[in-house]
């Protein structure tokens, strides 16, 4: 097993994986255009962590089809939602996952329900990781890459990379002429989130109540609320775990939290609970926003450390930058410790920052 990819690897990696994400969007696209809404929305099967649409399938055999090839070369574990046992692969077929280099974490699809309705644009993630066995985890990614999968209407798509250490870039593709311009994304530089978008996730039924509760006690606890017009802070349901760190690292978005993996776990609670969270496939690109600038915890304010898997339940939150870092964070560890979301025991509220 390796402890540490080496940066002629990482190199090359980024290269195929930018070639196996463009070959993905081009097969959903075509999927999109040869077929309506209505199919497109069909769900296909139901797995272990998600519902799988139609649509999702639509590039599964390309990214496997890379998959084969690439492991004539090298010897890597993929980690992919309904493939293979318990979503892992070995490529070669022929080796073991103890044998591999390498762990790749795909989510093909992340944000499907937006772009099978041609709402809202979706994202191909991947993270690369030294293999640590089942011990690889999140905070292991090395190599992070997320590409847009745009709308039947939009003529440009972003792709970001990042490589730990190296700073986090992008490329915009111009869909009809075929140009790239690069640029960095940029995390909101702002003191406030007055004038500016911040939400706590609440994309489908289950506590939701709990969930408005708890960030209206945070805009209030911030001082927000105090106006009679108190129009100061905007929400934006991005149903794309994926598209959140886009608009946190593009200066979009200036703070973003989902707790419906803990919304789950506290039985005293009111209402039904969330029947569904987040999982490490859906974050494995945390690492571009994290390079960008932006500060990404778990729900105590420790790093994501959550093993790469396609069925753990995680909570994460996102900060633009340190000062809304540090006027947030110890606020919204009290208001969760108040509604027992997590134990006081358990508040890590002071501790060193990511």
């Amino acid at each position: 097993m390796s402890t540490i990819l080496d940066s002629d690897f990482l190199t090359r990696a980024l290269s195929r994986l930018k070639t196996i994400h463009l070959d993905m969007r081009k097969a959903i696209a075509e999927h999109a255009h040869a077929n309506d809404i209505t199919e497109m929305s069909r769900v296909a099967r139901i797995s272990e962590s998600d519902t799988i649409y139609a649509i999702d399938e639509s590039c599964e055999e390309i990214l496997l089809s890379h998959c084969e090839r690439w492991g004539r070369e090298e010897c890597f574990v993929l980690i992919a939602e309904g493939i293979g046992n318990h979503g892992q692969m070995v490529f070669p077929s022929s080796a073991s996952p103890e044998d591999a280099d390498f762990r790749l974490i795909v989510d093909p699809i992340d944000g499907t329900r937006g772009i099978m309705y041609d709402k809202r644009s979706a994202w191909i993630l991947s993270g690369i990781a030294p293999n640590r066995g089942n011990q690889t985890c999140l905070s292991d990614i090395e190599l992070a890459i997320q590409t847009e999968v745009p709308l039947s209407k939009q003529y440009l798509a972003d792709m970001l990379f990042a490589v730990r250490g190296r700073g986090a870039k992008g490329e915009r593709m111009n869909l009809i002429s075929g140009d790239v311009s690069e640029f960095y994304p940029s995390p909101s530089r702002s003191a406030t989130l007055k004038h500016g978008f911040a939400m706590l996730t609440k994309f489908f039924p289950g506590r939701k109540q709990v969930t408005a509760a708890i960030e209206e006690e945070l805009l209030r606890r911030l001082g927000l609320l105090d106006d009679a017009d108190a129009t100061y802070v905007f929400d934006d349901q991005y149903i794309s775990t994926g598209g959140q760190f886009y608009e946190l690292a593009m200066g979009h978005d200036r703070f973003s939290g989902d707790f419906r993996a803990h919304l789950m776990r506290v039985p005293e609670l009111s209402g039904n609970p969330p029947v569904m969270a987040a999982h490490p496939y859906d974050l494995c690109t945390e690492l571009i926003a994290r390079e960008a600038g932006v500060i990404v915890t778990d729900i105590h304010g420790q790093p994501l450390d959550q093993p790469l898997d396609v069925h753990t339940d995680v909570s994460w939150i996102g900060y633009a930058n340190e000062i809304l870092y540090k006027q947030i964070e110890p606020v919204l560890q009290a208001i969760l410790s108040d509604f027992h979301i997590i134990d006081s025991a358990d508040d890590t509220k002071g501790q060193k920052k990511p």
